[in-house]
């Protein structure tokens, strides 16, 4: 009888570096660490951890092409040398939005000039969000239907943007045809462990390959023929969504938190949610929250970026209240309005220069609260490393399905703060406000 999956997952001596281009790649694990630079000494302190894997928080879906690829280049080579010097084995897990929106392939590609891997495994299953692969087409759930990625909204991102929903023509519409459909190689759980292990012992010159699964078990059968491959001295890099990364770490499933396992019972002062997504499910959620008595709404005009001293003035108003209703043992949510501000040509950097401003809000709280959420990527990893100087977390696990909670670390603002990270896109239209209620001193 051949190895269980446990059995393989223990025998194996790769440690999983998970390089998370947003803090909600954490969406499915609990008790692992996440360190929010990447300097020899934190990386240093994720191989030595007891875990099987560790997270850098890399938040480069908010940097231009320049900047994530002298990032990964950076991190590639210093996770090579540390790994040499404790000789300890690594794989790259590069995690990335499950609605396909990223610097991809260019990340990847940046990691493969230090890695060499055989090939690239493309995951972007998400069960937690509705995110599904299902004959090489990734699906997302609204309203009860799977739609085709490529129909949604996500792929009409101002930066991110594609047209294909199909796997295997997106991977050739993002390498601008370098990468043919035909070469991109199928995996299905139908196919049985063997023949994709078979598959994968095929791959050299970096060979492109599409997971598909629609359930955890799918995963599962993926992951004994993958663990074989790496016994058989295979290396590869894995672009993917959060689900796979509870798989290959063996992470148990645990019951939602609650508040009594997050907020710190002496805190008597009111929590901060920090909206900055616009997708139209946040904006529902918003509208959801705001029907709570116990919160009050603060709206932060970030069309005033345009203005001189428009967004400082902002941010000067929203502290004042926030400070004022939070001492009150009042739960705040500083939002940014709703009508989007599109800049032809430089949306990245202006949107950068809103989240930067927008996060000023909590960096600048004297007040410690109960809770902080953050709602988006961009502003949730901003909010992470910026205003909470977060260098060293441990995720505490999940307030919701795929909304993770870290626990800061004592280098933090504000130490041992349970900080929420909400994405942009996941839950239903109430989930926001369940969060918060669960959450709340009201």
């Amino acid at each position: 009888m051949g190895k269980t999956l446990n059995d393989l997952r223990a025998g194996c001596p790769v440690k999983f570096v998970v390089l998370d281009d947003d803090p909600t790649g954490t969406q499915t694990v609990h008790d692992v660490t996440v360190i929010t630079d990447w300097e020899e000494d934190s990386i240093r302190s994720g191989f030595s951890s007891k875990d099987s894997l560790f997270f850098i928080l890399t938040n480069s879906r908010a940097l231009t092409e320049e900047e994530t690829e002298a990032l990964h280049r950076t991190i590639g080579r210093r996770v090579e040398k540390v790994s040499e010097e404790m000789g300890i084995p690594y794989l790259f897990i590069s995690r990335s939005d499950s609605t396909l929106r990223g610097h991809y392939p260019l990340e990847t590609e940046v990691l493969q000039e230090t890695v060499k891997a055989d090939g690239e495994i493309l995951i972007p299953f998400f069960l937690e969000g509705g995110r599904l692969t299902i004959d090489d087409v990734q699906y997302v759930r609204q309203g009860g239907k799977l739609v085709p990625a490529g129909e949604t909204e996500f792929a009409k991102d101002k930066t991110f943007g594609y047209a294909s929903s199909d796997l295997k023509l997106w991977v050739e519409e993002k390498s601008k045809g370098r990468t043919k459909a035909s070469d991109v190689v199928s995996l299905r759980k139908e196919d049985g462990e063997d023949a994709i292990e078979e598959k994968l012992m095929g791959a050299h010159g970096f060979s492109k390959f599409v997971v598909n699964a629609s359930s955890y078990e799918d995963l599962e059968v993926f992951a004994v023929a993958f663990f074989r491959a790496l016994s058989c001295g295979k290396r590869f890099i894995i672009r993917s969504a959060a689900s796979i990364v509870k798989v290959l770490g063996g992470i148990s499933d645990i019951p939602y938190l609650r508040r009594e396992d997050i907020a710190s019972p002496e805190n008597t002062n009111g929590g901060i949610v920090l909206i900055g997504s616009h997708v139209n499910r946040t904006t529902e959620q918003l509208a959801e929250l705001l029907r709570l008595e116990s919160v009050t709404g603060i709206e932060f005009n970030q069309h005033r970026v345009l203005e001189e001293g428009g967004l400082e003035d902002e941010v000067e108003k929203a502290v004042k209240k926030a400070e004022e209703l939070i001492s009150q043992g009042r739960d705040v949510a500083v939002y940014t309005r709703r009508q989007r501000l599109d800049v032809p040509g430089s949306q990245l950097k202006v949107s950068t220069t809103i989240s930067d401003a927008l996060v000023q809000v909590i960096a600048r709280l004297k007040v410690r609260p109960s809770f902080v959420v953050a709602k988006g990527g961009i502003t949730s990893s901003d909010v992470a490393t910026k205003a909470l100087r977060i260098r060293r977390a441990t995720v505490m696990g999940q307030a919701a399905a795929g909304i993770p909670v870290w626990r800061s670390g004592e280098e933090s603002k504000f130490p041992g703060l349970a900080y929420v990270i909400f994405p942009g896109n996941v839950g239903e239209a109430d989930t926001l406000r369940k969060v918060v209620e669960s959450l709340s001193n009201n």
